[in-house]
């Protein structure tokens, strides 16, 4: 009978001491002995054929090491059992002691999920600002962007109407994920002699796929006015978490808050990747070290989880849910194939399905607010 001592700790982390007879371990030991007796090799015998008292003698230690990587995770499991603790993270086992044909006792660390308290959700408060206005100082900026890299694409000599190919980028409103912009190289298809404008002009909007200049204006503006719009969006939903941050209490697991510092790493490096530089490099740049710059980003950190942690739990008082329908529907619209099976594997599938349940969350925290 397994016997288990169960100690809770600061920041959510709990040791549990498990003690169990050899003859709750004996199958899985005998298991591993036979499956490593398949792959060893004693003189005498033929490769998996040597009695099996000869080859637990032989592997000695491995066979222990090996045995017990099954033994304490599944003693542990049992060990937990009707108990109110859920794991987030790898168990830490330390060996106590262990003697064939009588007992083990070991030691793991885990970190619980943590208990989280949220205040009156559904009195949260949040102004949703103005959109702002596309001015024409705006639309005019990018109308001369277009032209200047449009110029700068045409070989020399290259008239006009003559089709360049490629792509500018993904339009104005390229936050939006999976949107594309109006704005593309395609070339006229009625190719004209006259040399190249100082200005823009109707070829030049043609070249961009447009009717003419003004048509080009004018989806230039739609664009920049649907990125105001999502940029709006995402302003008014900071607003709502930054609301949820201030209402939720729990003590944060230090590997919650590490996982985020390391998510913000990573969205660092690709920023500074973008600029065409290495980490060390922008480090260097900026007189800090990569341990400085986790200091100064801690507590941004630890809002980030709270808020996390907070949305998380207003979804179980709501009964928030992602069907496996549903999340199998968000997969499918994924185009590329290698991305998209990466779902296959267990671990991308729970990632998406909670990122798919905050998201839906906030939707309806969105209506709450704006009742």
């Amino acid at each position: 009978m397994i016997t288990k001592n169960i100690v809770k700790q600061p920041k959510s982390l709990v040791e549990i001491t498990v003690t169990a007879p050899w003859l709750d371990l004996q199958q899985s030991w005998d298991q591993t002995l036979q499956r490593m007796a398949l792959e060893t090799e004693i003189s005498g015998f033929r490769k998996g054929a040597a009695p099996l008292p000869m080859v637990e003698q032989q592997l000695g230690a491995r066979l222990q090491d090996e045995a017990l990587k099954t033994i304490m995770p599944n003693l542990l499991i049992e060990a937990l059992k009707g108990t109110d603790i859920v794991p987030i993270d790898y168990p830490q086992y330390q060996l106590v002691s262990f003697v064939k044909g009588s007992q083990i006792e070991f030691k793991a660390v885990v970190t619980n999920r943590p208990q989280v308290s949220v205040g009156a959700y559904k009195t949260i408060k949040a102004i949703k600002p103005a959109v702002k206005a596309i001015t024409d100082v705006e639309e005019q900026k990018v109308i001369d962007d277009l032209f200047k890299r449009w110029k700068a694409r045409l070989p020399a000599g290259q008239p006009v109407g003559a089709q360049v190919t490629g792509n500018i980028g993904q339009g104005m409103a390229n936050n939006q994920p999976g949107q594309s912009g109006s704005i593309s190289f395609n070339g006229s298809s009625q190719p004209q002699q006259s040399a190249v404008a100082d200005q823009p002009n109707d070829e030049f909007a043609k070249a961009m796929g447009a009717v003419s200049l003004i048509d080009l204006k004018a989806k230039v503006r739609k664009d920049l006015e649907a990125n105001s719009q999502y940029n709006n969006e995402l302003d008014y939903e900071e607003s709502i978490l930054q609301e949820v941050e201030k209402i939720t209490s729990v003590e944060l697991p230090e590997i919650l808050i590490h996982d985020e510092l390391n998510r913000m790493l990573v969205s660092l490096q690709r920023r500074v990747a973008d600029m065409g530089l290495l980490l060390e490099d922008y480090l260097k740049s900026q007189n800090k070290t990569l341990d400085q710059i986790k200091n100064e980003w801690r507590l941004q950190a630890e809002k980030n989880v709270r808020m996390e942690l907070g949305l998380a739990e207003i979804a179980r008082s709501e009964n928030v849910n992602i069907t496996d329908q549903e999340l199998q529907a968000e997969i499918d619209k994924i185009q590329d194939q290698k991305v998209k099976a990466q779902f296959e594997q267990q671990e991308p599938r729970l990632h998406l399905r909670h990122a798919l349940r905050q998201t839906r969350t906030l939707d309806l925290l969105k209506k709450i607010v704006g009742a």
